[in-house]
């Protein structure tokens, strides 16, 4: 597939995004004497975007993280393969869409560099294919000639939809769209449009199931702000990019350099890492609080920020009876997780077709979710490819209610699943293999959203950030996290009058004035 280097990560193409401007206020808080003290639990994308934030206008800041590596589900390391082969490891493939502006912003920090892919293709169970390679970059045209050309998707069938209740997702306002559908699930909102169930499984529930949710569990509003992000609410495009490396080597040790003042980059050293570590409690302390690890240490400090995902949320706030008032503490302990994935990376010992994608999404070929093919992107897995003529293959599966009987049947099916997507795969020996299961990825259920903490809590120096962590703006997956960790950090800077950091997004509601009139006029009907 033609994939080439991306520009820098930050460059933006669409002039309509939104420009969130900064406070003013001093540049660096340690020129004038004490520099205050954070501490930021959790060193997924949240935590290392409020990290910088913070870093970058003088304090001193402390990041405490249970894993052994950085970048939360987005993180890498090393393992080995049975003949003692080192290889890159992962929780799976991401993508690093053209309008996550304030991820991109992070990633720039370090003058990381993304590979592009020129198309992801979605193939279903009767052999459907849909492409996104050569649409038009702006609304409503991207839709519609995606819609058109889709062969699941005929004019027929748009002119069966109800405009009237289709009109959300022409209309789409945030935080607006919540009050409108977030009683709905998704499954029941397409179904009431009356979107084909062809075009629903390749499309809308590719997409949803990137949730971790299967569509009749996942918020419509959820799905109808997915829809606007990608869609209907920006004219990026629907190109994606990937790390050229694995995420530790590729992302973050960059980062971590830079932020410690280690990296080619020119920083005062004003972060420090400790991984490995659990924070068990946290106990206000005047203004500030004492932070206990799991060895018992404690560290006072002037400011936290907990920017762990929902299971370690709620474990810390249960464990920490002082903190928050009774309100709060309910909001943080009705928080829930989505159904358990799977992530199966296989090491073979023949490679793959030329002609496959990079990356194959998959609609209604349970319990398959997509493919990748990793030795065209990362680098470790390249050079193992190349120096052994196999392949790196990669298998998700989504929204999987597991026992012990489940997981297993589910790894057996993958690999079918595979065997009968690409062939050629089927007599190839597996020289590795690794099959992670997981179950900490935030739920966005029908009516979670109301109840969902916000970044700021009872406590002033004391902040929320992770893509669990409501904030009033269209951004979805990891551009919320990087978001949420943004606005974490903006929010301490404020209380100390320092200068906040600029922030983007797409446009908070629909922008085409003909799908809106269009939207407006079916209500009506």
């Amino acid at each position: 597939m033609k994939r080439h280097v991306t520009p820098p990560v930050d460059q933006a193409r669409d002039h309509r995004r939104v420009h969130y401007p900064a406070a003013v206020g001093r540049r660096d808080l340690g020129r004038e004497g004490r520099a205050p003290h954070a501490v930021v639990v959790g060193a997924g994308i949240a935590g290392l975007a409020a990290a910088t934030g913070l870093a970058e206008r003088g304090f001193r800041v402390e990041v405490v993280e249970r894993e052994r590596y950085l970048g939360g589900r987005v993180g890498g390391w090393t393992q080995q393969l049975d003949d003692g082969t080192p290889v890159g490891m992962n929780r799976g493939f991401h993508a690093f869409f053209a309008q996550y502006y304030n991820l991109r912003k992070l990633l720039a920090r370090s003058n990381t560099r993304l590979l592009r892919l020129s198309d992801y293709p979605l193939v279903d169970d009767q052999g459907r294919r849909d492409t996104f390679r050569g649409l038009p970059r702006t609304p409503p045209w991207n839709a519609l000639a995606f819609a058109l050309r889709s062969p699941t998707f005929r004019l027929r069938d748009l002119l069966r939809m109800d405009p009237r209740a289709a009109a959300p997702l022409a209309t789409v306002s945030v935080p607006g769209i919540f009050d409108r559908l977030d009683h709905l699930d998704a499954e029941t909102f397409l179904r009431a449009i009356n979107f084909p169930d062809a075009a629903r499984h390749l499309a809308f529930e590719v997409f949803s199931r990137s949730f971790f949710i299967e569509p009749g569990r996942m918020s419509a509003a959820e799905l109808a702000m997915m829809f606007h992000i990608y869609f209907l609410g920006s004219s990026e495009g629907l190109f994606f990019d990937v790390a050229r490396d694995n995420f530790d080597v590729g992302l973050w040790s960059p980062l971590a350099e830079y932020l410690c003042g280690t990296g080619v980059s020119s920083r005062p050293g004003r972060a420090e890492f400790h991984t490995g570590v659990t924070i068990e409690r946290i106990e206000p302390r005047g203004a500030g609080f004492r932070v206990i690890d799991d060895n018992d240490a404690a560290v006072d400090t002037d400011a936290v920020i907990l920017a762990t995902d929902v299971g370690g949320l709620k474990r810390l706030v249960s464990a920490s009876p002082e903190l928050g008032n009774t309100e709060w503490r309910s909001r943080v302990s009705e928080l829930a997780t989505a159904p358990s994935f799977a992530v199966q990376r296989l090491w073979l010992d023949r490679p793959v077709r030329a002609d496959r994608p990079s990356f194959l999404g998959t609609g209604n070929l349970d319990p398959l979710d997509n493919i990748s093919v990793v030795h065209r992107y990362e680098k470790q897995a390249a050079a193992w490819a190349a120096r052994t003529g196999g392949s790196v293959v990669e298998l998700h599966a989504y929204a999987v209610h597991d026992s012990t009987a489940v997981r297993a049947d589910t790894e057996k099916r993958l690999l079918e699943r595979l065997h009968e997507i690409y062939s050629e795969t089927a007599p190839a020996r597996i020289v590795g293999q690794t099959t992670l299961w997981r179950q900490d990825c935030p739920r966005f259920a029908p009516g979670d959203f109301a109840r969902r903490p916000g970044v700021m809590t009872p406590h002033p120096q004391l902040v929320l950030a992770g893509d669990g962590i409501r904030v009033d703006l269209p951004v979805a997956l990891m551009e919320r996290a990087a978001t949420t960790g943004w606005i974490a950090a903006n929010t301490l800077l404020a209380r100390w009058g320092a200068a906040g950091h600029d922030l983007h997004t797409v446009p908070a509601q629909g922008r085409s004035w003909a799908l809106r009139t269009l939207a407006t006029r079916g209500r009506t009907l």
